[in-house]
């Protein structure tokens, strides 16, 4: 374990349920998910989770059309509409608040990332807009 405060060790079998937990809610919210999955910690307060070969084959015969933006905007309103059951099975595992969640997709790929930043523990995630590195 390093010396500086924000490295903080975490039990690989939580990173694991994660990535299964979230596989198990894009099958139930899209009709099947990702064949590859996985996620990781980003720093001590940013989890990121990155699905290969997510798109569905409708999806896909978009990108073949050249429509990937059609296949990022559908994407970004599916996940407005699920988004409190990713951060609620998220929050779950992990046992942290999240303070603020974000999806995207890279058509092209077939790639989709999902991000969650938790609320800090030192208060820094006040809703000021102020982060850490202001000083203030």
């Amino acid at each position: 374990m390093s010396d500086t405060a924000h490295d903080v060790e975490r039990p690989i079998g939580g990173l694991t349920a994660v990535s299964n937990a979230l596989v198990a809610l894009h099958k139930e919210q899209f009709g099947r998910g990702p064949t590859s999955a996985r996620s990781n910690y980003a720093g001590p307060d940013t989890l990121v989770c990155v699905f290969e070969d997510a798109l569905l084959p409708a999806e896909r015969a978009m990108v073949e059309m050249g429509e990937h933006h059609r296949v990022r905007e559908s994407r970004m309103w599916f996940q407005v509409a699920t988004s409190r059951r990713f951060i609620d099975a998220v929050e779950g595992i992990v046992g942290r608040t999240v303070y603020s969640f974000a999806s995207a997709t890279d058509p092209e790929r077939g790639v989709v990332m999902e991000i969650f930043i938790f609320e800090r523990s030192d208060g820094a995630n006040d809703g000021d807009g102020r982060g850490a590195l202001d000083g203030r």
